[in-house]
């Protein structure tokens, strides 16, 4: 059967998985959504070219991740194995001949340095800490498929780089300046805040291994789903649930946000539905198909929604 050849610019808007690109824009709406609601006008106003910049750079780094992740699953014999859903599996579009592996390569590595580099510049003009973020998400990027996720290692990384500390970073710099120290921009607010997006995103990676799990056992990779099997690792995932939706009740009990926090468990009956799937199912994949789905509409939903309540 011959592969679907696509347009030039539909191809490469598959191969960076543009559907999923928003992602990157709600983790930074989450953090410009508490820096403008807490700026201290001392520090300035509200930078509006600084806030487009570090959105800027956050897409080109998931877009980087998105591209490496595509490059290595080919080199790996994984891409020919796999499964594809709308959630998983990949864009196949270098196995379909609509995009080189050559130019794919080219493109990830393009997309990590101008990312590194706006959050180099932000470094300088905002805070140190600033490059140690953008280092630890530059290395995530490029050792996932060689390194972390042969080791249990990628399901943490993802949540923390492309969850936590985007939340973070951006408030840090949005807000911070050279000679601050740490603990006079960072709060246990902001940090609390910051966990639940992170391990949205973790648990994002981890619901969509679920199909692609054989594929990925030959291809090397030995994340969650490969070391402890899917029963364990749907009860790891009904446990993430449990503590994202937790700390977000918690906030406002804390004293830590005000009850508009409670808007973003609007998106809690698709995650316990996914989570019922993915224990009683996750030996389908048609219906892990659906749990997927109702995952993807948890991470952005509640996502959109802490960044609404916090402006709230």
């Amino acid at each position: 059967m011959m592969e679907k050849k696509f347009s030039s610019f539909s191809a490469w808007m598959a191969q960076i998985r543009a559907n999923f690109l928003i992602l990157a824009v709600f983790l930074v709406g989450i953090g410009l959504a508490v820096t403008w609601k807490f700026l201290d006008p001392a520090y300035g106003e509200f930078n509006f070219l600084h806030a487009a910049l570090i959105m800027t750079g956050v897409v080109l780094a998931h877009i980087s991740v998105n591209l490496f992740n595509e490059y290595s699953d080919y080199k790996t014999g994984i891409d020919f194995n796999t499964k594809r859903s709308p959630f998983s599996g990949g864009s196949g579009m270098i196995v379909s001949g609509n995009t080189s592996p050559g130019s794919v390569r080219v493109a990830a590595i393009t997309t990590l340095l101008t990312a590194f580099g706006i959050g180099v510049y932000f470094s300088i003009i905002a805070h140190w800490s600033v490059l140690l973020i953008a280092v630890l998400g530059g290395l995530t990027i490029v050792l996932y498929t060689p390194l972390l996720a042969r080791f249990m290692l990628g399901e943490l990384f993802s949540g923390l780089t492309l969850g936590t500390l985007v939340v973070i970073g951006t408030f840090i710099a949005m807000t911070a300046t050279p000679d601050m120290s740490l603990g006079q921009i960072l709060s246990s607010d902001l940090i609390l805040l910051s966990i639940p997006p992170g391990i949205l995103t973790s648990l994002l990676l981890l619901i969509n291994e679920f199909p692609d799990a054989e594929a990925d056992r030959k291809g090397g990779r030995k994340h969650l789903v490969i070391r402890f099997g899917k029963q364990k690792a749907a009860y790891i995932y009904a446990f993430g649930v449990f503590v994202t939706f937790g700390i977000i009740i918690a906030l406002p009990i804390l004293g830590m946000a005000s009850k508009w926090i409670y808007l973003a468990l609007l998106p809690l009956p698709l995650a316990l539905n996914a989570s019922f799937i993915a224990i009683k199912h996750n030996q389908d994949d048609s219906k892990i198909v659906t749990a997927m789905g109702n995952n993807v509409i948890t991470v952005l939903a509640t996502d959109l929604l802490l960044a609404i309540a916090i402006l709230i």
